[in-house]
């Protein structure tokens, strides 16, 4: 039995994955590491598949310079700018995806994070969601405090999402307006209000291989078990424009060493997922298990209709992960 094998029956076998053993994982043959990851997803996860959907409640001018993203106020990339959406326009966007039969709704909104006043009024939206749909609703509303994650909890909200980006490592190359630790106290507020959490990172951002796993590791620690993975789209304007775009097969490597490092995780494919050339396909052949459907923040996606197709192509079934 070779290494890779016997850190799959490690695995299944209920074990986790040291730092060590995922560096050693994830330089082996691809092929063979994206095999054993799948079969890791399909003991723990079946053939479970979580799909959600995500609305760009308010967009632009965000007070802090993380270095991918269109919507800071710091670079020069056109990007659409608006206040937070009122309730209508959230509401019916929910309905949408919630006939569309998506599980998961996610409201995200740009800035270091909403003010009282804000939370007050997106948490009458998730109210009037809650009172509408059967859909279940996540809110990303950055820095937020445990008070106002018990607000959100009360109006409905079921997940927060804030991710980590990368690890603790990097994280200082790829922003300064606020920092990694910053990220992590958000995260216990969330959970502390009793809120399940959702926290992955961006690859392509300068980081590497050690990096990636780092951020999982800490991801694992912090209990949580659904981790977006967005990869890069180098956006003009913005400060990582000319970073080299990540390929099909670095994808399929990345998310197969998350499948060892969180054997029962939703490793979600997010952001990016439009770039690669079979939208996702080998990744989710490869570990992945959950993917973000429909339009990203200030970018095309995937329409439902696809992925719902993808879904049924590949003996998948939508379901509620890791709630």
């Amino acid at each position: 039995m070779n290494c890779i094998q016997q850190y799959k029956e490690k695995v299944i076998n209920g074990a986790l994955i040291s730092k060590e053993e995922a560096l050693i994982i994830a330089d082996a043959p691809l092929e063979e590491i994206c095999t054993a990851a799948n079969e890791i997803r399909e003991h723990f996860c079946g053939n479970n598949f979580d799909i959600c959907a995500i609305i760009n409640g308010k967009s632009g001018k965000c007070s802090e310079n993380c270095k991918y993203c269109a919507q800071s106020s710091f670079y020069s990339s056109k990007t659409e700018e608006y206040s937070l959406l009122n309730t209508e326009a959230i509401v019916e966007q929910a309905k949408y995806n919630d006939e569309k039969g998506v599980l998961r709704y996610s409201i995200v909104t740009s800035g270091r994070k909403l003010n009282e006043q804000e939370v007050n009024k997106v948490c009458e939206s998730i109210s009037a969601i809650k009172n509408e749909t059967g859909i279940s609703v996540c809110a990303s509303f950055g820095l937020l405090e445990e008070k106002q994650f018990i607000k959100l909890k009360a109006a409905g909200v079921s997940r927060v999402h804030n991710n980590l980006e990368t690890s603790r490592r990097n994280f200082p190359n790829v922003c300064t307006t606020h920092s990694f630790d910053e990220k992590i106290e958000t995260i216990k507020a969330a959970q502390r209000a009793g809120l399940n959490v959702c926290s992955g990172g961006i690859m392509g951002l300068g980081e590497t291989m050690e990096d990636r796993i780092d951020m999982v590791l800490t991801i694992r620690e912090l209990g949580i078990r659904s981790i977006p993975v967005n990869m890069l789209n180098p956006i003009p304007g913005t400060a990582y424009e000319n970073n080299k775009k990540l390929t099909n097969e670095d994808m399929c490597r990345i998310v197969a060493v998350f499948r060892f490092l969180v054997p029962s995780g939703s490793i979600r494919l997010a952001g990016g997922r439009g770039l690669l050339p079979d939208k996702g396909v080998k990744c989710f052949k490869s570990g992945a298990n959950a993917a973000i459907s429909g339009d990203m923040l200030t970018t095309s996606g995937i329409s439902i209709e696809k992925d719902m197709g993808l879904l049924e192509q590949l003996g998948y079934k939508a379901v509620l992960w890791n709630e």
